[in-house]
């Protein structure tokens, strides 16, 4: 009984998922954004749909004024005002 505990290292080895990198660099940035900023899961395409759609330089200066702007509470509120006056 013990041996059915114990599987061989191919069987592991199936078992493993693989995590695709992003296809696009702005995918990226934006789940950086997501972490960094804790978004909320209802926020998350607002996010992604920001970082495809502006340069990334204006993604990081929002992202670095949010995270110095706001210590404590919904900091992914202010970073969407900071990009909203971006246009």
């Amino acid at each position: 009984m013990a041996e059915d505990k114990f599987q061989s290292l191919g069987d592991i080895l199936k078992v493993k998922k693989t995590i695709k990198p992003p296809a696009y660099p702005w995918q990226d940035l934006a789940l950086r954004v997501i972490k960094e900023l804790g978004i909320p899961n209802f926020k998350r395409s607002a996010v992604f749909k920001a970082c495809k759609e502006k340069p990334a330089h204006e993604i990081e200066i929002a992202l670095n004024d949010t995270k110095e702007l706001v210590k404590t509470g919904s900091t992914w509120k202010y970073f969407f005002k900071i990009i909203d006056q971006k246009k």
